[in-house]
């Protein structure tokens, strides 16, 4: 099945349904944002841009339903089956689909699932890039809020993260238990060379920071 311009506009289309509604830090600024950073990425490595391009439009799909169930919905495994559902409503070979599902199904980064096409590993790579650096201080402080969270930070962050419980949805959660957590980590976690260097850049703002973040609350800056 050829895929063209059009047909790639059309999935976007009926991605875009699936984003009304939807948080701040997953809407369809963040998909925009993440298919201009794996385009970027994939130009650099051989892989099928259009698996990527379509993976992209889909991979938060179930994003919401998530959101709605406080995390009892894993949206990367709902993503994985909407996706399906829709390129099998457009006549996609069964090929193309799995290879599709298979990059949204991999690309978060909680889920324990670990990208094995190229194509998984751009995708991966530019959702991940876009949860550090200027773009990701900002998106972590909207998602904590987003999600219940009243605290701008508890002071027991770095405490919390050794524990290595996840405490998401409670009310120990913050945007700065995130950096702990995770955000911090993001970096060593890219599996495509160019996504690696675009990464540590991004990383440096953001370490930058939260260092300032903690400095100003003791009075030192």
């Amino acid at each position: 099945m050829k895929i063209t311009k059009e047909l790639i506009k059309k999935i976007e289309q009926e991605a875009r349904k699936y984003f009304k509604g939807a948080s701040g830090c997953h809407d369809w600024s963040h998909v925009e944002r993440v298919r201009a950073t794996a385009l970027r990425i994939a130009r650099t490595e051989k892989v099928d841009i259009a698996i990527v391009e379509i993976s992209v439009l889909l991979h938060d799909i179930g994003r919401k339903e998530e959101m709605e169930s406080q995390g009892a919905i894993c949206h990367a495994e709902k993503g994985a089956a909407l996706s399906r559902e829709i390129l099998t409503s457009f006549g996609f070979d069964a090929e193309t689909i799995e290879a599709v599902a298979h990059c949204v199904l991999t690309h978060r980064y909680r889920n324990q699932r670990v990208p094995q096409t190229i194509e998984a590993k751009v995708l991966f790579d530019a959702d991940k890039m876009d949860s550090i650096g200027a773009i990701g201080v900002a998106r972590d402080f909207l998602f904590a809020g987003n999600a219940g969270s009243n605290n701008l930070y508890t002071g027991n962050e770095k405490h919390l993260a050794k524990t290595g419980k996840d405490y998401s949805y409670t009310k120990e959660d913050s945007a700065i238990l995130e950096y702990e957590v995770k955000l911090k980590y993001v970096k060593d976690k890219m599996m495509t060379k160019t996504g690696k260097l675009f990464a540590r850049e991004r990383h440096l703002f953001m370490k930058q920071f939260f260092e300032r973040f903690w400095q100003e609350i003791k009075g030192k800056k």
